[in-house]
């Protein structure tokens, strides 16, 4: 039976004491990134109130005057952080500018991070007092979710439980909360995300606000993913796609425009991004190599990989 919507996994299989629960956990993860590269994940660590308060910021920020909003959009930091205005990102290998405008909060380090690189100060919004601090803490607890789900992924590849924890703790992660603007004419050969795999580690979606994400399986055929009230969608990214050198997938996927009649829609989603520090190493682990999977990449850092892919989705000149 072909696959209609993404597989759902439950994180309180993986925190339990059951350790047969928790190896479900682990097979139904690897299993769905082997196949699809998608799942829907409940008992994340978001709270509900979390989400609403989030919801209710990044609407509020969004609603401001455009001039407002421009001042949050800083030359010279390649847009990863603060404000990036309307059609500026365009998928790899398109031109167009994605309908959508967007704003970056990053990483604020553990002063015991000995990080290797510094990262920019994430940017401070004067007209809404609570908006730095409620991204900040969905930050965090989206962080948390992503962490357990990499030690899942680390025992299915068959590491040590912990082996992602240190490369995923502190790192260049971004949450992303996107506005999709009500779509007021025909739009001439763009979508509001148009098709492309994610860079980094792992991406966890908060529900979007409407619907319209779409997930390419193997066969070709484009699939809604639909996630259950409550539920983040995880998908694998690139980085995570050659580290296990193919094992697990980062899958295409888009945001289509909705029908017609709800083009008066707006559609706000909140990605976080998760990436590691720059200097991890994402050569082939040899637990991914054997004779019918020969190594498939050269080996790089996250730091060089992701510098190559801003340059090609044009948030950074060469």
């Amino acid at each position: 039976m072909a696959m209609t919507n993404i597989p759902s996994v439950d994180l309180a299989d993986f925190v339990s004491d059951d350790p047969a629960r928790k190896q479900k956990f682990v097979d139904e993860i690897g299993k769905a990134y082997e196949e699809i590269g998608f799942v829907a994940l409940k008992n994340h660590f978001l709270s509900d109130d979390l989400v609403e308060e989030l919801y209710k910021e990044v609407k509020a920020f969004f609603n401001l005057p455009v001039e407002t909003k421009q001042q949050y959009e800083i030359e010279g930091l390649a847009g990863q952080r603060g404000y990036i205005s309307f059609g500026k990102e365009h998928a790899k290998g398109k031109k167009e500018g994605d309908l959508k405008e967007f704003w970056h909060f990053g990483q604020e380090p553990a002063e015991d991070a000995n990080l290797k690189e510094e990262y920019p100060e994430n940017v401070q919004v004067k007209e809404l007092k609570d908006f730095n601090h409620v991204g900040m803490e969905a930050y965090r607890m989206l962080e948390k979710t992503g962490i357990y789900v990499l030690r899942a992924l680390a025992l299915y590849i068959g590491l040590e439980e912990t082996y992602f924890d240190h490369w995923a703790s502190n790192g260049n992660s971004i949450l992303r909360p996107i506005h999709y603007p009500p779509i007021t004419e025909e739009p001439k050969g763009a979508v509001r995300a148009g098709a492309h795999g994610d860079i980094n580690l792992i991406t966890l979606l908060m529900g979007a606000s409407t619907g319209g994400l779409q997930v390419l399986r193997k066969d070709g055929e484009w699939i809604d993913a639909v996630p259950g009230e409550d539920e983040l969608v995880i998908n694998v990214g690139d980085m995570l796609e050659r580290h296990t050198n193919n094992k697990l997938r980062s899958t295409i996927h888009r945001v289509i425009n909705p029908p017609k009649e709800q083009w008066s829609e707006p559609r706000y989603s909140i990605p976080f991004f998760m990436h590691p520090r720059s200097e991890m190493p994402l050569d082939c682990l040899e637990e991914c190599i054997d004779e019918e999977h020969p190594k498939h990449y050269e080996d790089i850092t996250a730091g060089e990989f992701l510098h190559q892919r801003l340059v090609e989705i044009g948030l950074l000149k060469k």
